[in-house]
Formats: structure tokens, sequence, C-alpha cells
């Protein structure tokens, strides 16, 4: 299962990526400039990487013999702006490296 690492990290990313379009661009074209777009285009992809992210780190807290308080800082990161670059950071990285 630790092969699902990198596709985890990948997903990690491409979520904070999407979370962050989305709370700090397209929110506010759609509320300042009343032009729900954006909000449109990026709420389908972000839905679908939250959802891997959340089945990702489940499946993965097992085989990295997580905590159960590790796995939810892991999970309640992805609801925290910038949360998922931390987890990669503190958690995800020095796995891959081993």
């Amino acid at each position: 299962m630790l092969k699902l690492l990198p596709v985890f990290r990948l997903v990690a990313l491409l979520e904070g990526v999407s979370y962050l379009l989305l709370l700090f661009i397209a929110t506010p074209i759609k509320y300042f400039y009343e032009d729900p777009q954006y909000v449109k285009l990026l709420g389908m992809p972000h839905g679908i990487l939250f959802m891997a992210y959340v089945v990702f780190a489940v499946l993965i807290s097992n085989d990295m013999k997580w905590p159960t308080r590790t796995l939810w800082i892991v999970l309640i990161a992805s609801v925290i702006p910038f949360g998922t670059f931390y987890i990669d950071k503190k958690y995800l990285t020095k796995a891959s490296r081993a």
C-alpha cells in the first residue's frame, strides 16, 4: 500500500492548490464581481480531490502505522488553507524517503 504514497502526495498537492484557488481567487470573484463561473469550474474538481484525499489518508494510515490522532490531524488539515502542504512536509516526505 505504500506504493500509493506518491499518488497520495500528488492528490494532497492538487487538493491544496484547488482549495486555495477556490478560496482566494474564485470566491472573491463570485462575490465582488458577481461572476460564479470560476466557483462552478473549480468546485467539482476540488470536491473530487477532497474525497480522494480522505480515502487515501485512511488507506495509507494503516500501512504507515499512524496513531488515530495523526490520522485525525491529516484529515483536519484538508479543511485548513495550506494544511495539506504542512502534512506533506511533516508526515509524507519523511515516509517517502524511508
